[in-house]
């Protein structure tokens, strides 16, 4: 009975790896099939077969033209930016205040803090945004900004996990010396947490880099648009140029899929040295 189940088992093994491997590919395949097609070719052609010419381009210069693709990657880059510096130094001071200070209430905030992971967003909406408006920061870039830096739950978590692996021994030798909380969370413990920094700008930049639902509520000024929300532009009432979306599609997936080539090892690293300390 074992001696059956042992290659029964490997085939059901490697064929639900098939079977989830094509379930991911194929759909990353037929936008980069459609992306190279012209209109008639998209309108005539199957969803799985080839372009005639890899050469065509027309599909991204129409994107870059006319979906404002260039400045939507600069209103990203600048948002990105900001909102990890922020993200960082909030999360980081926010981990050490948790970690090292003892104060009434603490059991009462870290409560909270579990409690709102467990709070959809969406349910929240019509009070964030009308704090979003009278602080006036509608249909600016600081409003993303906010959100994006006042809400990751998950980045204090994550610095936490890595605070507690840090010997408090290390704070006692720096007061000693003569220096401050402050010195001593700038000096000693930030340094230390660069694996935990890594592991949360890479997963709350490529959360950023595809957000769709912020920019688009709170940032509706064409100038303001970022990469999802300029692939948007392309969807009317009447239907939509699917090829361009596509070749939008590519030329938002690509820096992303480099990041996560290049930054992997950072990735795993981090998230498991931060379940085992």
């Amino acid at each position: 009975m074992k001696a059956l189940l042992g290659p029964v088992g490997i085939v059901l093994k490697y064929a639900s790896l098939f079977v989830a491997s094509a379930v991911a590919v194929l759909p990353l395949v037929v936008i980069g099939m459609a992306a190279f097609k012209p209109t008639q070719e998209f309108a005539t052609s199957a969803p799985l077969s080839p372009p005639e010419s890899w050469a065509y381009l027309g599909n991204f210069v129409t994107a870059f033209t006319r979906g404002g693709m260039l400045q939507g990657f600069v209103n990203t880059s600048i948002i990105l930016v900001v909102s990890l510096v922020g993200t960082v130094i909030i999360g980081t001071m926010a981990a050490y205040a948790l970690d090292r200070f003892d104060f009434r209430g603490k059991k009462l905030v870290v409560a909270l803090f579990l409690v709102a992971t467990l709070v959809p967003g969406v349910t929240t909406q019509v009070a964030t945004f009308q704090i979003i408006n009278s602080l006036g920061l509608f249909n600016t870039r600081g409003a993303a900004i906010v959100l994006f830096m006042g809400t990751d739950i998950v980045a204090i978590y994550i610095f936490w996990q890595f605070m507690q692996s840090i010997p408090r021994s290390l704070d006692e030798a720096a007061m000693l010396d003569g220096a401050n909380r402050l010195s001593i969370f700038a000096r000693i413990i930030f340094p230390l947490l660069k694996p935990a920094i890594a592991t949360v700008v890479i997963i709350k930049g490529i959360a950023i880099y595809n957000e769709f639902y912020i920019p688009f509520l709170y940032m509706p000024k064409q100038d303001l648009a970022v990469i999802s929300t300029s692939l948007f532009r392309f969807q009317g009432p009447f239907g939509a140029q699917w090829e361009v979306i596509a070749a939008g599609t590519v030329l938002v997936i690509l820096p992303t899929l480099a990041a996560f080539l290049f930054l992997q090892r950072f990735i795993y690293s981090g998230l498991t040295q931060g379940a085992t300390k």
